[in-house]
C-alpha cells in the first residue's frame, strides 16, 4: 500500500504532465497558424507535424543542451528546506487555470510567464523573499519581456531584407516557393518549442523527486532529469501539441495580420532564431509571444495598417497581466497549502 507521500508525488507529477498538456495545446498556434493560414500546409497535418516535432525538440535538447533551461527553472525557488510537493502543487494549479482562461478567450498569452509568475508567488507566500534566487528571476523576467521586442525587430528587418532580395520575381512564383519554405520554418519553431518549453515541465517534477529525496541534488547545482522524466515530459507537449488550440490558432493566423506565404516565413524563421538563441543561453522565454512579435513585425514590414493594432493590444494586455496573476493565484494557493 504507498503511502501519503508517494501518492502525493504521484498526484504532483500527474499535475506537472497536466501543466505541460495544456503548454502543448496552447502554444500550436506558434508553430502552425501561419503555416496554415497561407495554406502552406492543412490545419491536422501541421498540427501533426508540429506534435511529433515538439517531442523530438524535446528529447533532442536533453541530448545537446544538457538541460539548460530546466536548469534556470528549478533554481527559482530554493529555500533552505526544499520545495514541497504541496507547493509545487499550487505553482502548478495557477499555471494550468490561467493557461485555461487565455485559452478559452484565445489570447495567446505565454505558458512560461504563467509558470514562473506562479512559481514566484509560491515562493513568496510559502517561503519569503529570500527563497527566490534573484540573480536568477532577475534575468529571466528581462529574457521574457525583451524577445518578444527582439522577434518584432527581427521580423520585420527580415521580411524586409526578403522583399527587396526577391523584388524581380513574379508573385505566384514567390507564394508558391514560400509556401513550401514555411513548412521547414514552421518545423523549426516546432523544434524549438519543444527544446525550450518542455524542459520546464522536467524541472518541475525533478523537484518533486528532490522534494521526496528520489533525486540528490548536489550543493549549489540542480540536477539533470532522469531519463524517463525527459520521455514523458516530452510525449505529454507532444500530445498537447496535436490537440490543438484553434482559437489561438485563428488569433495568430490571421486576427493580429493577413499574411502572405512570405511573411509567415520570415516570422516563423525569426521567432525561432530567438528562441533557439535563448535555450542556448538557459533563459526559459514566451515561445508564443516571441511568435506574436515576430508576426507584427513581419505584418508591419507592408504597412503598419496591415496589422490589427486592437488584437495586439489584447495580445499585450495578456503580457503584462500574465505574471502577476499567476503569483496572486499560486500565493494564494500556497497559502492554503500552508494552512492545511
Amino acid at each position: 500500500m504507498p503511502d501519503g507521500q508517494t501518492v502525493l508525488l504521484v498526484v504532483t507529477i500527474a499535475v506537472a504532465l497536466g501543466f505541460d498538456f495544456t503548454n502543448g495545446f496552447h502554444d500550436t498556434a506558434n508553430a502552425v497558424a501561419t503555416t496554415i493560414s497561407t495554406r502552406a500546409l492543412g490545419p491536422r497535418l501541421a498540427v501533426g507535424v508540429s506534435a511529433v516535432l515538439n517531442l523530438v525538440g524535446a528529447v533532442v535538447a536533453i541530448q545537446l543542451l544538457h538541460t539548460k533551461v530546466a536548469n534556470t527553472i528549478g533554481g527559482l525557488v530554493a529555500p533552505a528546506g526544499g520545495v514541497s510537493l504541496a507547493m509545487i502543487v499550487a505553482a502548478l494549479a495557477a499555471a494550468i487555470t490561467w493557461n485555461l482562461v487565455t485559452w478559452r478567450a484565445g489570447l495567446p498569452s505565454s505558458s512560461s510567464h504563467a509558470l514562473i509568475g506562479a512559481l514566484i508567488g509560491m515562493g513568496l507566500a510559502g517561503y519569503g523573499v529570500h527563497a527566490l534566487k534573484w540573480g536568477t528571476v532577475g534575468p529571466v523576467i528581462v529574457g521574457l519581456i525583451t524577445s518578444p521586442v527582439i522577434g518584432f525587430l527581427l521580423g520585420y528587418l527580415f521580411l524586409a531584407g526578403l522583399l527587396h532580395l526577391f523584388r524581380t520575381i513574379h508573385p505566384s512564383r514567390a507564394n508558391k516557393n514560400f509556401r513550401t519554405a514555411q513548412i521547414f520554418s514552421g518545423a523549426f519553431v516546432s523544434f524549438s518549442h519543444g527544446a525550450n518549453d518542455a524542459q520546464k515541465t522536467m524541472a518541475i517534477i525533478t523537484l518533486a523527486l528532490i522534494a521526496t529525496h528520489h533525486i540528490a541534488p548536489k550543493p549549489g547545482s540542480f540536477p539533470s532529469p532522469p531519463l524517463w522524466v525527459v520521455v514523458v515530459a516530452a510525449v505529454a507537449i507532444g500530445f498537447g501539441t496535436y490537440a490543438g488550440g484553434w482559437r489561438i490558432i485563428k488569433t495568430l493566423g490571421s486576427r493580429i495580420a493577413q499574411l502572405e506565404p512570405v511573411d509567415g516565413f520570415a516570422a516563423q524563421t525569426m521567432a525561432a532564431v530567438v528562441i533557439q538563441g535563448a535555450t542556448q543561453l538557459a533563459i526559459p522565454v514566451s515561445t508564443t509571444h516571441v511568435v506574436s512579435g515576430a508576426v507584427m513585425g513581419a505584418g508591419g514590414t507592408r504597412r503598419l495598417a496591415a496589422v490589427r493594432w486592437l488584437t495586439a493590444r489584447n495580445i499585450v494586455v495578456a503580457w503584462v497581466l500574465t505574471i502577476p496573476a499567476t503569483a496572486i493565484l499560486a500565493a494564494a494557493g500556497a497559502l492554503v497549502a500552508r494552512a492545511i
